[in-house]
Protein backbone atom coordinates (compact mmCIF):
# COMPACT_ATOMS: atom_id res chain seq x y z
CA UNK A 1 0.00 0.00 0.00
CA UNK A 2 1.43 3.54 -0.83
CA UNK A 3 0.79 6.21 1.75
CA UNK A 4 -1.62 9.10 1.52
CA UNK A 5 0.12 12.33 1.25
CA UNK A 6 -0.86 14.45 4.36
CA UNK A 7 0.48 17.91 4.04
CA UNK A 8 1.81 20.51 6.53
CA UNK A 9 -0.68 21.62 8.96
CA UNK A 10 -1.15 25.26 8.87
CA UNK A 11 0.64 28.19 11.24
CA UNK A 12 0.76 31.43 12.67
CA UNK A 13 2.58 32.41 9.43
CA UNK A 14 1.68 30.11 6.79
CA UNK A 15 0.81 31.18 3.10
CA UNK A 16 -2.65 30.66 2.09
CA UNK A 17 -3.14 31.11 -1.94
CA UNK A 18 -6.42 32.39 -2.95
CA UNK A 19 -7.29 31.70 -6.54
CA UNK A 20 -10.40 30.96 -8.51
CA UNK A 21 -9.60 28.22 -10.96
CA UNK A 22 -13.40 27.97 -11.55
CA UNK A 23 -16.00 30.96 -10.87
CA UNK A 24 -14.63 34.11 -10.13
CA UNK A 25 -16.35 36.53 -7.87
CA UNK A 26 -17.76 39.57 -9.44
CA UNK A 27 -17.81 43.05 -8.10
CA UNK A 28 -21.07 42.62 -6.20
CA UNK A 29 -19.08 40.08 -4.32
CA UNK A 30 -15.64 42.12 -3.44
CA UNK A 31 -17.31 43.27 0.24
CA UNK A 32 -17.68 39.69 0.91
CA UNK A 33 -14.45 38.67 -0.14
CA UNK A 34 -12.91 41.42 1.65
CA UNK A 35 -14.04 40.46 5.02
CA UNK A 36 -13.17 36.27 4.50
CA UNK A 37 -9.45 37.48 3.89
CA UNK A 38 -9.53 39.83 6.38
CA UNK A 39 -10.48 37.40 8.26
CA UNK A 40 -7.90 34.85 7.42
CA UNK A 41 -5.15 37.64 7.91
CA UNK A 42 -6.75 38.58 11.26
CA UNK A 43 -6.23 34.41 11.77
CA UNK A 44 -2.12 34.49 11.20
CA UNK A 45 -2.06 33.95 7.77
CA UNK A 46 0.00 35.28 5.16
CA UNK A 47 -2.68 35.66 2.17
CA UNK A 48 -1.56 35.69 -1.42
CA UNK A 49 -4.32 36.96 -4.16
CA UNK A 50 -4.20 35.42 -7.33
CA UNK A 51 -4.92 37.34 -10.63
CA UNK A 52 -7.56 34.30 -11.29
CA UNK A 53 -10.03 35.87 -8.57
CA UNK A 54 -12.17 39.61 -8.52
CA UNK A 55 -13.60 38.57 -12.26
CA UNK A 56 -16.09 36.58 -13.46
CA UNK A 57 -17.53 36.04 -16.90
CA UNK A 58 -19.40 32.96 -18.17
CA UNK A 59 -18.96 31.21 -15.24
CA UNK A 60 -15.17 31.32 -14.81
CA UNK A 61 -12.42 33.80 -13.42
CA UNK A 62 -10.31 33.68 -16.57
CA UNK A 63 -9.37 31.16 -19.41
CA UNK A 64 -8.49 28.04 -18.79
CA UNK A 65 -4.62 28.51 -19.97
CA UNK A 66 -4.28 31.14 -17.34
CA UNK A 67 -6.69 29.54 -14.69
CA UNK A 68 -4.41 26.50 -14.81
CA UNK A 69 -1.03 28.49 -15.20
CA UNK A 70 -1.65 30.16 -11.97
CA UNK A 71 -3.07 27.03 -10.24
CA UNK A 72 -0.04 25.38 -11.16
CA UNK A 73 2.26 28.35 -10.14
CA UNK A 74 0.79 27.93 -6.39
CA UNK A 75 0.84 24.15 -6.82
CA UNK A 76 4.37 23.97 -7.18
CA UNK A 77 5.28 26.99 -4.62
CA UNK A 78 6.60 24.94 -1.96
CA UNK A 79 6.19 27.96 0.73
CA UNK A 80 2.78 27.69 0.12
CA UNK A 81 0.99 25.98 2.61
CA UNK A 82 -2.68 25.64 1.14
CA UNK A 83 -5.24 27.06 -1.61
CA UNK A 84 -8.38 28.31 -1.09
CA UNK A 85 -10.69 28.66 -3.90
CA UNK A 86 -13.46 31.45 -2.94
CA UNK A 87 -15.92 28.68 -3.69
CA UNK A 88 -16.77 26.29 -6.48
CA UNK A 89 -18.38 27.03 -10.24
CA UNK A 90 -19.02 24.97 -13.42
CA UNK A 91 -15.85 24.57 -15.32
CA UNK A 92 -12.88 23.53 -13.10
CA UNK A 93 -12.90 19.96 -15.22
CA UNK A 94 -11.24 21.73 -18.55
CA UNK A 95 -8.29 22.72 -16.73
CA UNK A 96 -7.24 19.35 -16.19
CA UNK A 97 -5.48 18.04 -19.17
CA UNK A 98 -3.28 21.07 -18.79
CA UNK A 99 -2.31 20.45 -15.04
CA UNK A 100 1.65 18.85 -15.26
CA UNK A 101 1.15 16.45 -12.35
CA UNK A 102 4.64 14.92 -13.26
CA UNK A 103 5.89 18.08 -12.31
CA UNK A 104 3.51 18.36 -9.38
CA UNK A 105 4.84 14.41 -7.78
CA UNK A 106 8.16 16.63 -7.15
CA UNK A 107 6.14 19.56 -5.23
CA UNK A 108 5.69 19.49 -1.41
CA UNK A 109 1.91 18.70 -1.28
CA UNK A 110 -0.38 21.46 -0.19
CA UNK A 111 -3.63 21.32 1.34
CA UNK A 112 -6.75 22.70 -1.28
CA UNK A 113 -10.05 23.07 0.88
CA UNK A 114 -13.32 24.30 0.15
CA UNK A 115 -16.37 21.45 -1.79
CA UNK A 116 -18.43 21.86 -4.93
CA UNK A 117 -16.61 22.39 -8.30
CA UNK A 118 -13.22 22.87 -5.71
CA UNK A 119 -13.76 18.75 -5.40
CA UNK A 120 -13.38 18.16 -9.27
CA UNK A 121 -9.45 19.46 -8.72
CA UNK A 122 -9.48 17.70 -5.27
CA UNK A 123 -10.11 14.13 -6.96
CA UNK A 124 -7.34 14.76 -9.61
CA UNK A 125 -4.60 15.50 -7.26
CA UNK A 126 -5.88 12.42 -4.75
CA UNK A 127 -5.87 9.72 -7.84
CA UNK A 128 -2.70 11.25 -9.60
CA UNK A 129 -0.42 12.01 -6.43
CA UNK A 130 -2.37 10.54 -3.45
CA UNK A 131 -2.38 14.18 -1.97
CA UNK A 132 -5.35 14.62 0.69
CA UNK A 133 -7.30 17.68 0.41
CA UNK A 134 -9.77 18.90 2.53
CA UNK A 135 -13.60 18.88 1.71
CA UNK A 136 -14.99 21.61 3.96
CA UNK A 137 -17.29 24.82 3.94
CA UNK A 138 -16.04 27.30 1.32
CA UNK A 139 -13.51 30.54 2.00
CA UNK A 140 -16.25 32.29 1.21
CA UNK A 141 -18.55 30.75 4.36
CA UNK A 142 -15.68 31.21 6.97
CA UNK A 143 -17.13 34.90 7.91
CA UNK A 144 -15.54 35.28 11.68
CA UNK A 145 -19.32 36.52 12.61
CA UNK A 146 -20.05 32.89 11.64
CA UNK A 147 -21.79 30.68 15.04
CA UNK A 148 -21.83 27.68 13.39
CA UNK A 149 -19.83 24.34 15.14
CA UNK A 150 -19.52 22.77 11.68
CA UNK A 151 -18.14 26.04 9.69
CA UNK A 152 -16.30 27.67 12.86
CA UNK A 153 -14.22 24.78 12.85
CA UNK A 154 -12.83 24.13 9.69
CA UNK A 155 -9.58 26.03 9.91
CA UNK A 156 -8.87 24.61 12.93
CA UNK A 157 -8.90 20.98 11.68
CA UNK A 158 -5.87 22.78 8.90
CA UNK A 159 -3.84 23.39 12.11
CA UNK A 160 -4.16 20.17 13.41
CA UNK A 161 -4.17 18.07 10.61
CA UNK A 162 -0.96 15.56 10.33
CA UNK A 163 -0.55 11.69 10.34
CA UNK A 164 -2.27 10.28 13.24
CA UNK A 165 -4.58 12.87 13.36
CA UNK A 166 -8.06 11.49 14.76
CA UNK A 167 -11.19 13.13 15.37
CA UNK A 168 -14.96 13.46 15.74
CA UNK A 169 -17.67 15.31 14.13
CA UNK A 170 -21.39 15.27 15.21
CA UNK A 171 -24.25 15.75 13.19
CA UNK A 172 -25.64 19.09 13.03
CA UNK A 173 -28.99 19.98 14.99
CA UNK A 174 -29.83 22.41 11.85
CA UNK A 175 -29.32 23.12 8.72
CA UNK A 176 -29.41 26.08 5.94
CA UNK A 177 -32.44 25.33 3.27
CA UNK A 178 -32.09 29.40 1.81
CA UNK A 179 -29.58 31.89 2.94
CA UNK A 180 -28.81 35.52 2.42
CA UNK A 181 -26.94 36.84 -0.42
CA UNK A 182 -23.53 37.61 0.01
CA UNK A 183 -24.00 40.35 -2.40
CA UNK A 184 -27.18 41.69 -0.23
CA UNK A 185 -25.55 41.58 2.95
CA UNK A 186 -21.85 41.17 2.93
CA UNK A 187 -21.82 39.85 6.85
CA UNK A 188 -24.51 37.40 6.41
CA UNK A 189 -23.92 34.30 8.26
CA UNK A 190 -26.10 31.11 7.77
CA UNK A 191 -29.73 30.88 8.76
CA UNK A 192 -30.30 27.53 9.66
CA UNK A 193 -33.75 26.77 10.14
CA UNK A 194 -34.39 22.98 9.49
CA UNK A 195 -34.12 19.73 11.66
CA UNK A 196 -31.55 17.71 10.43
CA UNK A 197 -31.82 14.15 9.93
CA UNK A 198 -29.82 11.51 8.49
CA UNK A 199 -31.12 8.41 6.96
CA UNK A 200 -30.23 5.34 5.96
CA UNK A 201 -30.93 2.51 3.41
CA UNK A 202 -31.81 -0.47 4.76
CA UNK A 203 -34.31 2.47 6.59
CA UNK A 204 -35.11 3.09 9.92
CA UNK A 205 -32.22 0.70 10.74
CA UNK A 206 -28.22 1.89 12.70
CA UNK A 207 -26.31 1.89 9.60
CA UNK A 208 -21.94 2.07 9.93
CA UNK A 209 -19.98 2.47 6.81
CA UNK A 210 -15.88 2.27 7.42
CA UNK A 211 -13.04 3.09 4.70
CA UNK A 212 -11.11 5.52 3.27
CA UNK A 213 -13.16 8.67 2.00
CA UNK A 214 -13.12 9.73 -1.27
CA UNK A 215 -15.45 12.07 -3.19
CA UNK A 216 -17.25 15.33 -3.93
CA UNK A 217 -19.58 16.95 -5.96
CA UNK A 218 -21.81 14.24 -8.00
CA UNK A 219 -22.83 17.09 -10.77
CA UNK A 220 -19.16 16.57 -11.92
CA UNK A 221 -17.73 13.60 -10.56
CA UNK A 222 -19.69 11.02 -12.76
CA UNK A 223 -18.12 12.50 -15.68
CA UNK A 224 -14.54 11.36 -13.84
CA UNK A 225 -15.02 8.64 -12.34
CA UNK A 226 -13.26 5.77 -14.77
CA UNK A 227 -10.77 8.21 -15.94
CA UNK A 228 -7.16 9.33 -14.97
CA UNK A 229 -8.71 11.74 -12.79
CA UNK A 230 -10.86 9.01 -10.76
CA UNK A 231 -9.67 5.74 -11.32
CA UNK A 232 -11.46 4.19 -7.47
CA UNK A 233 -10.19 0.44 -8.94
CA UNK A 234 -6.60 2.27 -8.90
CA UNK A 235 -6.94 4.38 -5.83
CA UNK A 236 -8.41 1.06 -3.66
CA UNK A 237 -5.26 -0.83 -5.10
CA UNK A 238 -2.64 1.83 -4.13
CA UNK A 239 -4.27 3.68 -0.93
CA UNK A 240 -7.22 1.73 0.56
CA UNK A 241 -6.60 -1.67 1.44
CA UNK A 242 -9.49 -1.42 3.74
CA UNK A 243 -11.91 -0.69 1.25
CA UNK A 244 -13.39 2.91 0.26
CA UNK A 245 -16.55 5.07 1.41
CA UNK A 246 -17.77 7.30 -1.33
CA UNK A 247 -19.13 9.88 -0.77
CA UNK A 248 -21.00 12.39 -2.85
CA UNK A 249 -23.22 15.62 -2.83
CA UNK A 250 -25.94 16.84 -5.27
CA UNK A 251 -25.86 20.58 -6.46
CA UNK A 252 -27.98 20.88 -9.42
CA UNK A 253 -29.46 18.08 -10.74
CA UNK A 254 -33.05 17.30 -10.96
CA UNK A 255 -34.39 14.35 -10.07
CA UNK A 256 -34.65 12.81 -13.45
CA UNK A 257 -30.88 13.68 -13.74
CA UNK A 258 -29.76 12.72 -10.43
CA UNK A 259 -31.37 8.79 -11.03
CA UNK A 260 -29.66 8.58 -14.54
CA UNK A 261 -26.57 10.01 -12.40
CA UNK A 262 -26.64 7.23 -10.16
CA UNK A 263 -27.77 4.38 -12.41
CA UNK A 264 -24.52 5.55 -14.68
CA UNK A 265 -22.52 4.48 -11.42
CA UNK A 266 -24.41 1.39 -10.55
CA UNK A 267 -23.67 0.35 -14.59
CA UNK A 268 -19.82 1.31 -14.16
CA UNK A 269 -19.62 -1.39 -11.51
CA UNK A 270 -18.74 1.84 -8.90
CA UNK A 271 -20.95 0.64 -6.22
CA UNK A 272 -19.06 -2.90 -6.52
CA UNK A 273 -15.72 -1.03 -5.88
CA UNK A 274 -16.66 0.78 -2.48
CA UNK A 275 -17.63 -0.26 1.18
CA UNK A 276 -20.32 2.30 1.69
CA UNK A 277 -22.05 5.09 0.41
CA UNK A 278 -22.45 8.27 1.95
CA UNK A 279 -24.70 11.10 0.28
CA UNK A 280 -25.24 14.67 1.33
CA UNK A 281 -28.13 16.67 1.52
CA UNK A 282 -30.08 17.30 -2.03
CA UNK A 283 -29.51 20.95 -2.63
CA UNK A 284 -32.36 20.72 -5.17
CA UNK A 285 -35.37 21.33 -3.16
CA UNK A 286 -38.37 19.33 -4.31
CA UNK A 287 -41.66 21.73 -5.13
CA UNK A 288 -43.96 19.57 -6.15
CA UNK A 289 -44.49 20.18 -9.83
CA UNK A 290 -42.19 17.32 -10.69
CA UNK A 291 -43.60 13.80 -11.11
CA UNK A 292 -40.18 11.84 -9.19
CA UNK A 293 -38.88 13.74 -5.89
CA UNK A 294 -34.92 13.28 -5.58
CA UNK A 295 -35.28 11.28 -2.55
CA UNK A 296 -37.67 8.64 -4.04
CA UNK A 297 -34.55 8.69 -7.01
CA UNK A 298 -31.95 8.10 -4.74
CA UNK A 299 -33.96 5.23 -3.31
CA UNK A 300 -34.58 3.84 -6.48
CA UNK A 301 -30.98 3.02 -7.39
CA UNK A 302 -29.58 2.37 -4.13
CA UNK A 303 -32.84 -0.44 -2.80
CA UNK A 304 -30.63 -2.93 -5.66
CA UNK A 305 -27.49 -2.39 -3.94
CA UNK A 306 -25.75 -4.39 -1.59
CA UNK A 307 -23.69 -1.75 0.45
CA UNK A 308 -25.03 0.39 3.35
CA UNK A 309 -25.71 3.33 2.42
CA UNK A 310 -26.18 7.32 4.75
CA UNK A 311 -28.04 10.32 2.99
CA UNK A 312 -28.86 13.15 4.08
CA UNK A 313 -25.58 14.02 6.18
CA UNK A 314 -24.14 17.10 6.29
CA UNK A 315 -22.09 17.65 3.25
CA UNK A 316 -23.01 19.95 0.14
CA UNK A 317 -24.79 23.01 -0.65
CA UNK A 318 -27.12 22.90 2.50
CA UNK A 319 -24.96 23.95 5.10
CA UNK A 320 -23.57 23.02 7.28
CA UNK A 321 -20.60 21.26 6.11
CA UNK A 322 -18.61 18.72 8.22
CA UNK A 323 -15.02 18.32 7.22
CA UNK A 324 -13.93 15.52 5.23
CA UNK A 325 -10.32 14.59 4.31
CA UNK A 326 -10.30 12.52 1.23
CA UNK A 327 -7.85 9.55 1.93
CA UNK A 328 -8.56 9.68 5.51
CA UNK A 329 -9.97 6.70 7.26
CA UNK A 330 -13.38 6.92 8.57
CA UNK A 331 -16.11 5.46 11.17
CA UNK A 332 -19.62 6.58 10.36
CA UNK A 333 -22.62 5.62 12.25
CA UNK A 334 -26.29 6.65 12.09
CA UNK A 335 -28.80 5.77 14.59
CA UNK A 336 -32.05 7.36 15.23
CA UNK A 337 -31.26 10.13 12.69
CA UNK A 338 -28.06 11.34 14.22
CA UNK A 339 -24.63 10.92 12.99
CA UNK A 340 -21.22 10.88 13.73
CA UNK A 341 -18.01 10.59 11.97
CA UNK A 342 -14.46 9.51 13.30
CA UNK A 343 -11.56 10.22 11.33
CA UNK A 344 -8.09 8.99 11.27
CA UNK A 345 -5.66 10.86 8.76
CA UNK A 346 -2.88 7.52 8.61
Amino acid sequence: MEKILYPSTLKPGSKIAVTAFSSGVNEAFHPRLERVLTHLRSSGFDVIEGECLQENYQHVSATPEQRSAELMAFLCDDSIAAIAPPWGGEFAMEILPLLDFDRLKTAKPKWLFGFSDISTVQLALMSKLGWSSMHSANLMQLHPNEKDALTRQTLEHLKSAQLGYRFLQHSSTLYQLQGESFANNPDSVLRSTEQTRWKTYPQDSAVTLKGRLIGGCLDTLQYLIGTDYLDLAKLKQRFAPEGIVLYIENAELSPTALKRALLSLRFRGVFEQINGLLVGRNAVTDDGTKDIRSEQALLDVICALSIPVIYDADIGHLPPNMTLFNGAYAHVHVSSEQGQIVQTLR
